[in-house]
């Protein structure tokens, strides 16, 4: 099974120059705890919540003068989206990390695959544990 398959389609973007106050009311409306960062039109980052918190919060810098680009992870890990599931389970242990961004062959964001995602698949209690970890919380 291939990534497309499982993955999530409509993903938020964040620019580079918006505010980590902005990053993180998106972050909010949204219930996710990462964004993808774009600037014309191509992948140049990735913002989680434990960026925000470690390289911002934790620093006492202003989260409406802060800007993405000061405290993303410029390093993008991906997958492409015609990878299998299996591969996206193996980087994801290798990078030990819970989400990946999905690219199509030119390079364009086209998703964003999870452990749930990727757990949906998995028979048993380790996958009914992925997933019920990663499913959305209520408010």
């Amino acid at each position: 099974m291939n990534i497309s398959q499982v993955m999530t389609r409509e993903v938020k973007v964040v620019s580079p120059d918006e505010s980590v106050q902005a990053a993180a009311q998106k972050m909010q409306q949204t219930d996710c705890g990462i964004l993808p960062v774009a600037e014309n039109d191509r992948l140049v980052g990735m913002l989680t919540d434990r960026d925000i918190t470690l390289r911002a919060v934790a620093r006492g810098a202003d989260p409406s003068q802060c800007k993405v680009r000061d405290v993303m992870s410029p390093d993008v890990k991906y997958v492409y989206e015609d990878e299998l599931v299996e591969d996206a389970a193996r980087n994801m242990k290798r990078l030990q990390v819970r989400r990946l961004p999905v690219l199509n062959r030119e390079k364009r964001l086209v998703g964003i695959v999870s452990l749930g995602d990727v757990s949906a698949k998995r028979p048993g209690p380790a996958g009914e544990a992925l997933r019920s970890v990663s499913r959305p919380t209520t408010q």
